[in-house]
């Protein structure tokens, strides 16, 4: 799969590019990531990408020409399937798990265009770009560690590079529930613990437990998701059986009600 990153500091890309899952995936063939400066196709001789915004306002913004310049450089590298260009701004749509594994499963190639300044200019966007997604409801300085989530997030996804497909699977957010908690050796750390049913050897009861262990986990956490879809009817009635009952294990009622009375439906 072919990244392209259009950045003022494809120095931070290349030092994503040598750690972890992406190094993994790019020495074994599974991804390319490259990085193009917009300074590059500046037509100022200090190489400046960046002018004051029509309208006044405080900060600077990406003149469109360079970032263009360096997309459509991005765009003709490919040769093949023309890629997909977004750019990572606070204004874009929220990014989540169906989005990346989407990208991953189609290969398609991507271009991932990283704000600096106050953004963009409107025209470029309107030209260039084919949709605009943020982490969430923050802001960064650039668009450079977005990339770099995405990049990571994309890389551990693709065919034989985790080690354990399993574990991907087994995730956070995989089936819109949170991970159950883990725990390895010491069995006792600090006065605490490892709890029994984990050394029982009964694989069923195991099972069991981390189901709802992270059924409860999301119902505390992350009430969205169920209300988004689900909870299922036997997820419903372990909710009652563990906040209803008064639970030892899980004392308090959860953050939203609809999770027992059905209204997540």
């Amino acid at each position: 799969m072919q990244i392209s990153v259009v950045t003022l500091f494809p120095e931070l890309v290349s030092a994503g590019n040598r750690c972890g899952m992406v190094r993994a995936a790019i020495e074994k063939g599974r991804l390319t990531v490259a990085g193009y400066n917009p300074r590059d196709w500046s037509a100022d001789r200090n190489r400046r990408v960046d002018d004051r915004p029509f309208g006044g306002g405080p900060g600077m913004l990406l003149q469109p020409g360079p970032i263009s310049g360096a997309i459509d450089a991005a765009v003709d590298e490919d040769g093949g399937t023309r890629p997909l260009v977004v750019a990572l701004s606070p204004q874009g749509q929220r990014l989540d798990r169906h989005v990346i594994a989407d990208w991953a499963e189609r290969e398609q190639p991507l271009v991932l265009v990283c704000g600096r300044y106050e953004g963009f200019d409107q025209r470029l966007l309107d030209s260039r770009v084919d949709v605009e997604y943020s982490l969430g409801d923050l802001v960064l300085s650039g668009g450079e560690l977005a990339a770099m989530v995405v990049v990571d997030a994309i890389a551990r996804r693709l065919p034989d590079v985790v080690g354990d497909a399993q574990s991907v699977v087994e995730d956070s957010f995989e089936a819109d529930r949170l991970d159950h908690p883990h725990y390895t050796r010491p069995p006792e750390w600090e006065g605490r613990g490892v709890p029994a049913v984990l050394s029982s050897g009964d694989h069923r009861r195991i099972a069991e437990w981390r189901s709802e262990q992270a059924l409860m986990t999301t119902a505390r956490r992350r009430p969205d998701l169920f209300l988004q879809h689900g909870p299922t009817d036997n997820e419903r009635a372990a909710l009652e059986r563990h906040w209803l009952a008064g639970s030892n294990d899980n004392p308090g009622q959860p953050t939203d009600t609809r999770l027992i009375t059905g209204g997540g439906k």
